[in-house]
């Protein structure tokens, strides 16, 4: 069994790691941010730069604070034709994201970040395309009171583990980037550096 730190209150990622074998204590980082997205899209970063970024940085700020242990800091990006989507805090921006997204597609970004002793020892960022199926106001309505704001607050406005997977025509990626865990590139890492 691997021992990891998971720099992050995340459920499904935490489900995911014990799911593939990992022995897991959960310190999350909290960071803001929103003040770190807002100054590095100020800068013109990408998405892609500022998933990493953060993933990074969660990892290293709990690193930091543990000797000889491997930090796993985790970090998923909506981007809606170059715009930057926070999870929804209330229901109307849930509602206002998911008019966006009907009928349409985005990509998610998932970068994790391995930190030991503060330094990074590996990174890996995943890129999935989703194109979501065409919805009334109405259904859209419907699926958000079904799911809950405490679930769209946790989790964002779908859970592709759960009732979101029946909102996509297609799911161009890794389904588990999708969760927001690249599980299988971590595994590689480990079967190829820590025997």
């Amino acid at each position: 069994m691997k021992d990891i730190i998971l720099a992050s209150a995340s459920g499904i990622r935490l489900k995911i790691l014990k799911d593939f074998g990992f022995n897991v204590r959960v310190v999350p980082a909290s960071i803001d941010e929103d003040e770190i997205k807002n100054s590095m899209l100020n800068e013109r970063f990408t998405s892609f730069d500022i998933s990493r970024a953060l993933a990074e940085i969660k990892a290293k700020k709990i690193s930091s604070k543990f000797i000889n242990e491997h930090v796993l800091g985790a970090d998923q990006i909506l981007d809606f034709k170059g715009k930057i989507f926070n999870k929804p805090e209330n229901m109307e921006s849930a509602f206002y994201l998911m008019q966006n997204l009907s009928g349409n597609s985005h990509f998610l970004f998932s970068s994790i970040c391995l930190s030991k002793n503060n330094a990074i020892i590996w990174m890996h960022t995943e890129k999935v395309v989703l194109k979501m199926k065409k919805f009334s106001d109405k259904f859209i309505k419907s699926y958000l009171d079904k799911v809950g704001l405490e679930t769209i607050r946790r989790y964002g406005v779908y859970q592709i583990e759960g009732l979101g997977k029946e909102l996509f025509e297609q799911i161009q990626g890794d389904e588990y980037s999708a969760m927001g865990m690249p599980i299988n590139q971590l595994m590689n890492y480990y079967k190829i550096n820590e025997k």
